[in-house]
């Protein structure tokens, strides 16, 4: 999803300006969303509707549905949190935004008192001919990026946001060559970036879980896009340090400590999840003639604190496939057959 605003002083043809480029991007084939932003009070709907006394009988949020679907707020939400919420909607190609000329985005200016260094072109929205909105959609291809915070260019040194969107609007960089995320976080409305690895390994570990379940009694032929939300994630954010060891075909896997962290974490939250007898204090999960391919065919066990633990087949399921995946996120280069994974306070 690429992202570019249209900002510049009243009366200066921002609407005009803006409705051409969303004309061009279709135009083009994109699949194009818009967001208009003021500083005034924008009402979606007529006094007297039943929309309306929704709202004003107190409703915080109402949803109008017909021909088309519509959302009131009472509140006004941050811009991020706002496009956080349409990767959720649709697969968009393009976001273009009339105002917020605050924001760290690339920015279409026109008038020339609001220029700043998000500033990628200035237009004469009066002016401007179909040769020159066709350049200026040439442009927001090449220098429109999604939100800072998922940004992330670990094959050219670039592991800041904010410097690879400079990168981005200077011409400098590209979106083609950052690297390919697969998972969106935000956490209490807040975007959380994710690099390719955890964001890779987050999407194998829940499809993981998924894969596991009767999918085709809640209506899901095929999975397409997989959207969780944890309303109440109450967990320490630094969990105190542990020992991780994997072998694979039994021979012992080298990991950094941030991939012993992420492991440690998924390995403990899935033990924890079991409801486990007392503190846990070392677990050993043994998965032995792995068939990516029928991964139910394989054997795994559990101990906990030295002793077997006995799971039903469902959590064994659970187990195996997103253990899988964890190893899968990591590269290995042989054929996966065995896979032990020991963590110890």
């Amino acid at each position: 999803m690429k992202i570019v605003s249209i900002v510049g002083k009243k009366n200066t043809g921002k609407t005009s300006l803006t409705v051409k480029v969303i004309e061009e991007l279709t135009r083009r084939g994109y699949n194009v969303a818009s967001i208009k932003h003021s500083h005034h009070s924008i009402e979606m709907d007529k006094e007297n509707t039943d929309t309306w006394k929704h709202k004003q009988a107190g409703a915080n949020l109402v949803v109008g549905v017909g021909s088309t679907t519509f959302f009131n707020s009472r509140t006004e939400m941050d811009l991020n949190r706002i496009l956080f919420l349409i990767k959720h909607m649709d697969n968009f190609d393009f976001v273009v935004i009339e105002g917020y000329k605050s924001y760290n985005y690339p920015k279409i200016i026109t008038s020339p008192n609001v220029r700043d260094e998000y500033t990628i072109c200035e237009v004469d929205s009066f002016t401007i001919d179909e040769k020159g909105v066709s350049e200026l959609a040439d442009l927001i291809e090449q220098r429109g990026h999604d939100i800072v915070d998922t940004l992330f260019a670990n094959n050219c040194g670039y592991n800041d946001g904010e410097v690879i969107a400079s990168k981005i609007r200077q011409g400098d960089l590209t979106v083609d060559e950052l690297d390919k995320t697969h998972s969106y976080l935000s956490i209490d409305g807040k975007v959380v970036g994710l690099n390719r690895f955890v964001s890779d390994y987050l999407k194998q570990n829940v499809l993981g879980v998924i894969n596991t379940l009767n999918l085709k009694d809640f209506g899901v032929d095929k999975i397409g896009k997989v959207e969780l939300i944890i309303p109440d994630a109450n967990s320490k954010q630094k969990p105190k340090e542990c020992l991780t060891e994997i072998e694979i075909n039994g021979q012992p896997l080298a990991i950094n400590s941030f991939t012993n962290d992420i492991v440690t974490n998924s390995v403990k939250a899935m033990v924890n999840s079991l409801k486990t007898d007392g503190e846990v204090q070392k677990i050993e999960i043994l998965i032995s003639d792995v068939n990516p391919d029928d991964l139910s065919q394989s054997d795994i066990a559990v101990k906990i604190n030295d002793s077997n633990l006995k799971i039903n087949d469902f959590t064994q399921g659970i187990l195996k496939e997103t253990i899988y995946a964890i190893v899968n996120t990591l590269k290995v280069d042989d054929e996966i057959k065995e896979i032990k994974i020991k963590v110890e306070d």
